[in-house]
């Protein structure tokens, strides 16, 4: 008797334990990142963090919620020697994360790509050649974008682990919500999707 009582104990546990790593079990790839309340890092307090990779070296991701201002496309432009579009006015700067936070990237819908593209899935791409923000500021980039400045990295098991701390939602990514002009909008909706997954 004790022996199947134990039998059964271990059974449990067992499905408990691929219940609670069913997170890392998938790759989060083409997914929406939903910061919750157990989450403790300042940097990323009700964000929403769109997966680029996940793989088992690690993860990549960017942060589309956090809009930093707006710059002229001649300032964007300029460093890389590329010349500005008339009239091409101002672009969006977001927070992408706190890594390389110098370095630029383009999330955008994959109906534009070029050097340094890469297409994730039927809805979205990145880009981290500027010279798609040039072809953006002369009206022939991508129908939606959202320009990044750094990025949010993971390393081997880095994320996995956060997620079963209950630190990190995951919810479905689709072209308007990652493109919202409302910040907060997003967190919202994206935790509400979170939610109704659950």
């Amino acid at each position: 008797m004790t022996a199947l009582l134990l039998a059964a104990l271990l059974v449990v546990t067992a499905a408990a334990d691929g219940r609670a790593q069913s997170p890392t079990g998938r790759s989060l790839t083409g997914r929406l990142l939903v910061a919750t309340d157990a989450l403790r890092d300042p940097r990323f307090a009700r964000t929403v963090i769109y997966i680029v990779r996940h793989r088992a070296e690690g993860a990549f991701g960017l942060v589309v919620n956090l809009p930093m201002g707006e710059i002229p496309f001649e300032r964007a432009l300029q460093p890389f020697g590329l010349a500005v579009p008339p009239g091409s006015g101002d672009v969006r700067v977001h927070y992408g994360g706190p890594v390389e936070e110098r370095r630029g990237f383009v999330l955008h819908t994959p109906d534009w790509t070029g050097e340094g593209t890469t297409v994730i899935d039927d809805h979205f791409a990145i880009t981290d050649d500027p010279r798609i923000l040039q072809a953006i500021a002369g009206g022939a980039g991508p129908r939606r974008a959202l320009f990044c400045l750094g990025y949010a990295g993971w390393g081997p098991g880095q994320l996995d682990a956060e997620m079963t701390t209950g630190a990190w939602g995951v919810a479905r990514a689709d072209e308007r919500l990652v493109f919202d002009e409302d910040p907060m909008q997003k967190w919202i909706e994206a935790t509400t999707r979170r939610l109704l997954d659950l």
